[in-house]
């Protein structure tokens, strides 16, 4: 083994590779609960991986026989009911571990300073995500599948000048059809999942570059012993491998809890006009998009201007890649940081999730008004943080981790 060892390095960097990432790469001793959900999105993107490429082979991408395909998947397929019931509740189980993954950021200032780039990657990675969701969604080729691709594609007619051509551009029609499918079904299975996947390894690489970050913000490179390991740090391998094990267990029973016994998760991961084959002739009585859009859909229905609306929604996203910048506190985690700060983060936690609960209602007056008030939190909590981050009273960071 040893000297098979050896003509593989000698031919590949197998044992360095291992070694700069798993053995001899030194996370801090003191991660917590919040520090399980980036190797469950790990997780979650090897089963979207696999199921989806499973799916693929009994999938037609065609307006025609698309949803009789996923119906034959569904009832004749040899476990294909399994197969597609673990992608469509990976697709949600993805964008909570992520979600939960951006708060542990937002937390621990995991994205200040040197981490700036790891944190581009990352949300790199969440707009690759949402494209890649919805161009999966279309694909079942139901209901509120064929009419929420047709509002979302049609908020792109609202850019003035270029608008309707780039609208006609997305679909490659006139209107949602086969091509439309065919197209998304291709950016879905290749396209969209290699630059997930590039990105992803990426984002490795930067946060291995500048190390982890940990919930009390502190460097642990300061401090080594006379080996050059660092005193507040352990290996990866084996202590945290067999640790996100244990987060791997408890993911994976809640996981398959809701495959097996409420998929639907009461019409949130699969919504009832989807089991109804798309009609262009037939409009659900509320279309709305799946609920991980569902903030964002809010903060568009908020403003009464279609291309304001849509030019809101786009910064709500954008803002997010600028935060390094915005934020001017001289600490990292929110442990050290001051009331304001705390303040903020709640309240944009709860206008996040008021936003997203709005978003799957119908809309009405009152529910307007209240998207409205949740969308000024929304981005109050990013325009104002270079004030409130600056002015605040913050407590002194220790030298080295309190575990």
């Amino acid at each position: 083994m040893s000297k098979f060892m050896d003509w593989i390095d000698a031919r590949f960097p197998a044992t360095s590779l291992w070694e700069d990432h798993l053995s001899k790469y030194y996370a801090p001793k003191n991660f917590n609960f919040f520090y399980f959900f980036g190797s469950l999105a790990l997780l979650v993107l090897v089963n979207q991986i696999v199921t989806g490429v499973w799916l693929t082979m009994s999938y037609t991408p065609s307006a025609e026989e698309a949803f009789a395909s996923v119906e034959y998947i569904m009832r004749d397929v040899e476990y294909g009911s399994i197969l597609r019931l673990l992608h469509s509740t990976g697709a949600s189980a993805f964008f909570i571990v992520v979600y939960l993954h951006m708060f542990r950021g937002l937390l621990y200032g995991s994205y200040q300073k040197p981490r700036e780039l790891v944190w581009i990657f990352g949300m790199l990675i969440y707009l690759a995500l949402m494209a890649e969701a919805f161009m999966g969604y279309l694909l079942p080729w139901g209901q509120m599948s064929y009419w929420g691709a047709q509002v979302i594609i049609s908020l792109f007619g609202a850019i003035p000048v270029i608008g309707n051509d780039l609208t006609q551009w997305i679909r490659g029609d006139y209107l949602i059809s086969g091509i439309t499918l065919n197209r998304f079904f291709a950016l879905h299975v290749v396209a969209l999942p290699i630059v997930i996947l590039g990105l992803v390894v990426l984002h490795v690489l930067a946060l291995h570059e500048v190390g982890s970050n940990n919930p009390d913000g502190v460097d642990i490179k300061k401090y080594k012993d006379e080996n050059g390991k660092p005193l507040d740090g352990i290996a990866f391998h084996p202590y945290y491998t067999v640790k996100d094990i244990v987060g791997v267990v408890v993911f994976l029973f809640i996981f398959c809890s809701v495959v097996f016994f409420f998929p639907e998760m009461g019409g949130y991961f699969l919504e009832k006009p989807n089991f109804e084959q798309a009609n262009a002739f037939k409009t659900p009585e509320h279309i709305a998009p799946v609920w991980y859009f569902t903030p964002f859909y809010a903060i568009l229905r908020a403003i009464p201007d279609k291309l304001l609306g849509v030019m809101a929604m786009g910064a709500a996203i954008a803002v997010l890649f600028v935060l390094p910048w915005l934020d001017r506190s001289p600490v990292k985690s929110m442990r050290y940081k001051g009331w304001l700060s705390r303040i903020w983060l709640l309240l944009f936690c709860v206008a996040f999730v008021i936003l997203g609960i709005l978003g799957v209602l119908p809309p009405s007056p009152g529910r307007a008004l209240l998207s409205q008030v949740c969308t000024f939190v929304y981005f109050a909590y990013f325009i104002l943080m270079p004030f409130y981050t600056r002015m605040e009273k913050t407590k002194p960071v220790p030298e080295r981790v309190t575990g």
